[in-house]
């Protein structure tokens, strides 16, 4: 009886131990919520026309690729890049990219993506991409990606025209 006794006081022990040291904040199920600065972003984008600041496509600055262009980032996902006499259509969105498994070198969760339906050949073909979010300001929005294939990094900066 004893023997019983002792037993179930350990059980219960090993039990109370083991519970008092797991912790509920490391398994939430729930991914990162980055709805909040998604909206920033979104907002930022379609706050007026944008111009190529830079872009550095592999180590190779391409920027004047771009010269002339406004860009407008429409609330409705259409993306306008107009020189006055050519103008490109795309699309474009922020979406969350906290459960994907990206090797770039950034921590944002959140991907900026660009979509031109151009040739190859053209130059706009290069900003095809979901780019991943350095840094945002009301007049910048930095943004990289680094090339799953070549290991090369492209970074793009969209000014405030």
């Amino acid at each position: 009886m004893k023997k019983s006794f002792y037993f179930g006081m350990l059980i219960m022990l090993s039990f109370s131990l083991m519970s008092s040291t797991c912790s509920n904040d490391d398994d939430d199920a729930s991914p990162n919520d980055n709805s909040q600065q998604i909206a920033q972003v979104q907002s930022t984008a379609t706050s007026g026309t944008w111009i190529v600041s830079s872009f550095i496509d592999s180590g190779q600055d391409e920027t004047n690729d771009f010269n002339g262009y406004q860009f407008t980032f429409g609330s409705d996902g259409i993306l306008t890049a107009d020189n006055g006499s050519n103008t490109i259509t795309g699309t474009w969105s922020v979406t969350d990219d906290s459960n994907s498994n990206d090797d770039s070198s950034s921590s944002s969760d959140i991907d900026f993506n660009i979509f031109f339906s151009v040739p190859d050949t053209s130059v706009f073909e290069d900003l095809n991409d979901d780019w991943d979010i350095v840094s945002h300001t009301d007049t910048t929005i930095s943004l990289i990606d680094v090339s799953g294939g070549n290991g090369g990094t492209d970074t793009l900066v969209f000014q405030k025209n």
